[in-house]
């Protein structure tokens, strides 16, 4: 089957006489790859203009084929970190609900799926349970864990089933000249047509439809076009403009008009950006959403450079690193900080616990269910908290009470059952004399001594 041709340099700004035939000739390119073969698709979306308006295109081009050929599912995968902008989270979880209803009920082969990282790997698992500091530049672990791992699992299992897959994304050139150099790099290692591999992931191919699109033409394209699954463009429109610094984003109605794509929204937690722009023009440009501010604030405590007392001068192994640091000119050699001391977990916890409760109390009637913290988060922090960091004086349900005032229920059976316990550590703490050293070593003796007290045979205590 001969393949649609597409221009390969678009002119920067095209008329919307150009965009319709380059509509038009996308809607035929995706018919025909996806009628080609077997290989099932996965739509990354997001809910943010690209993604949204490559599923449109999709979504669009597949409905105009005959029911017979609408043979293959095409999965719509979203990836929820957990700690997602409150705002943009509840949007995309109601889109996805409309693509599920709409989808059923147009009789389209989209199959939605909303995808969240596993509880030992999340953000807040790691940072108060296992103590890792915020991200940075030069730790970065939270990518990983939280967005690329949950959505890798996804397709791998889609590749275990169908032995290929082809991943359709929104990424586009213009949005910077790093994803350009890349985007332009990866297309000459295709090999199909507009099929470039996945490095990442073996027997797997990916399919970016908009590429060559500029903001403009996104924005012209979702409001000219009507959004297929019954859900807002409009209404994602403004959640951009509210997100932009100014509060402005001029209606696009056709390509010569500048418009807001510059507005990302990502992790309210995230310290890898010097500021949350979106969240705070969210914040700055509607007084309705002046109870996302705890949020904000949150974030800024969370900041790498503020916390370094908080943390142990050991490394997560027990190792000691030292380093030479220069601050105003004086030079000192000091231990690399490692993970958060049990003290600064248990304020990150009360913190969030409290941040939690406020938002609650300040927000929209719609939105009073908000989690910021998972009952499943809770249970494996403590978990870690009284397994791996023998700190049996169990702190996460006496804090949990302090701030809610509410018992906590953990959902682990077996749970409550313990031989040590908060009187014990008091009493370990006195004897100690507030050492910190001494009362951690003494902790995790009294704690293998007692993981090993039913057990005959004793090799490795």
């Amino acid at each position: 089957m001969n393949q649609v041709k597409l221009s390969e340099n678009k002119p920067k700004n095209r008329t919307v006489a150009e965009l319709v035939e380059e509509i038009t000739a996308l809607t035929t390119e995706i018919q025909q790859l996806y009628c080609l073969d077997a290989i099932p698709w996965v739509i990354g979306y997001s809910g943010g203009k690209d993604s949204t308006a490559t599923l449109q295109l999709v979504w669009n081009a597949i409905a105009a084929l005959p029911p017979e050929q609408r043979t293959k599912t095409i999965y719509v995968i979203t990836t929820d970190t957990l700690v997602e902008n409150p705002i943009v989270s509840a949007w995309v979880r109601n889109s996805l609900k409309q693509i599920k209803l709409a989808a059923e009920a147009q009789g389209l082969p989209f199959e939605p799926h909303l995808l969240q990282p596993e509880v030992k790997e999340t953000y807040w698992v790691s940072l108060i349970g296992k103590g890792y500091p915020a991200p940075r530049g030069k730790f970065r672990w939270c990518t990983e864990r939280l967005k690329i791992k949950p959505s890798n699992r996804f397709i791998r299992n889609v590749i275990r089933s169908s032995g290929e897959a082809i991943v359709v994304l929104g990424t586009r050139k213009a949005e910077s000249q790093q994803r350009a150099r890349r985007m332009k790099k990866m297309e000459a290692k295709r090999v199909r047509a507009r099929l470039t591999p996945n490095m990442n992931l073996p027997n797997s191919l990916v399919y970016s439809p908009i590429e060559d699109w500029q903001n403009d033409e996104v924005w012209l394209y979702l409001m000219q076009w009507q959004n297929p699954w019954e859900y807002s463009n409009k209404d994602l429109f403004a959640m951009y403009r509210g997100a932009s610094a100014d509060n402005e984003c001029p209606l696009v109605v056709d390509t010569s008009t500048p418009s807001c794509g510059s507005s990302r929204f990502g992790c309210w937690v995230c310290t890898l950006v010097s500021q949350d722009k979106s969240l705070t023009a969210m914040i700055d440009n509607d007084e309705k959403k002046e109870w996302l501010e705890p949020l904000l604030d949150l974030r800024k405590e969370l900041e790498p450079g503020e916390n370094r007392e908080r943390r142990d001068f050991r490394r997560s192994n027990g190792n000691v690193q030292l380093y030479e640091r220069n601050l105003d000119g004086q030079i000192s050699v000091e231990p690399i900080p490692g993970p958060y001391t049990k003290e600064a977990r248990e304020y990150w916890l009360r913190r969030l616990l409290t941040v939690e409760t406020e938002v609650r109390q300040n927000c929209p009637e719609n939105m009073r269910d908000i989690t910021l913290i998972s009952r499943e988060e809770l249970s494996e922090i403590r978990r870690i908290w009284l397994e791996e960091k023998h700190e049996f004086d169990d702190s996460l349900p006496r804090i949990y009470e302090e701030v809610t005032g509410e018992p906590f229920k953990d959902i682990r059976p077996g749970a409550d059952n313990r031989l040590l316990g908060g009187d014990e550590w008091q009493v370990l703490e006195e004897i100690c004399d507030n050492d910190a050293m001494h009362l951690e070593l003494m902790a995790k003796l009294l704690d293998t001594e007692r993981q090993y007290v039913t057990r005959s045979r004793r090799i490795g205590i």
